[in-house]
């Protein structure tokens, strides 16, 4: 039920949370749900508490985003960064790691530290021409900080990139475990699932097509 409110009434969503998780707290997911849900109304410090638990409780650090997010919610931002520099970050799914990424460099910023938020972002997932789930926040958060650092130019084309990553993701939606080529903006995808960009058609790659070559 969270799950489905979270969206459109994250009160709501988060009263769910605490229901649940007095008859099941125990169980890491609830307690993920309840931390979820605490960061979306702005309770910071019961969703680092609830975070923390559902760590001890499954062992992941998949959660470590917003981790950080959240101490940086609570005015910690040295803390969000000791909490991201603790992990090896290459245990971590990619999705995470850009994300993590995306975090601590809003740490960077709250010291008053764009140039160091900047490389925060300098990551292999920071890819402008491939379009993955991660890829239009990545994008932005590059985006603001070169707004930041007062080199506008390049912020523009950054946010250009987030919006073009956007619409490809868009564009392919319901093509599970696939990555997009993005060159141009995107017009649509075609029957046999490939994005038609300006400069032409360049195919939406399956994960595991041509395995073992590399990409």
């Amino acid at each position: 039920m969270a799950s489905r409110l979270i969206d459109d009434d994250p009160a709501l969503a988060h009263q769910h949370a605490l229901a649940a998780s007095r008859s099941a707290g125990r169980i890491a997911i609830v307690r993920e749900t309840v931390a979820i849900t605490a960061y979306a109304i702005g309770d910071f410090a019961l969703a680092l508490r609830e975070l923390r638990t559902h760590r001890r409780i499954s062992g992941s650090d998949e959660q470590l985003p917003l981790i950080v997010d959240s101490e940086r919610g609570v005015g910690r931002p040295d803390r969000a960064l000791e909490e991201g520099r603790a992990v090896d970050r290459s245990t971590l799914p990619t999705a995470v790691r850009a994300q993590l990424a995306i975090a601590m460099s809003g740490a960077r910023l709250d010291l008053g530290e764009p140039e160091r938020a900047l490389q925060e972002l300098d990551i292999p997932e920071a890819d402008p021409d491939r379009a993955f789930e991660w890829s239009p926040a990545l994008f932005a958060a590059r985006a603001a900080v070169l707004e930041e650092l007062g080199r506008d130019d390049e912020a523009a084309e950054w946010f250009r990139r987030a919006e073009i990553a956007a619409e490809a993701l868009d564009a392919a939606a319901g093509v599970a475990d696939r990555e997009v080529i993005v060159v141009e903006e995107i017009d649509l995808v075609d029957d046999e699932g490939r994005v038609d960009v300006a400069s032409g058609v360049i195919p939406v790659q399956d994960d595991d097509e041509d395995e073992g070559e590399e990409r």
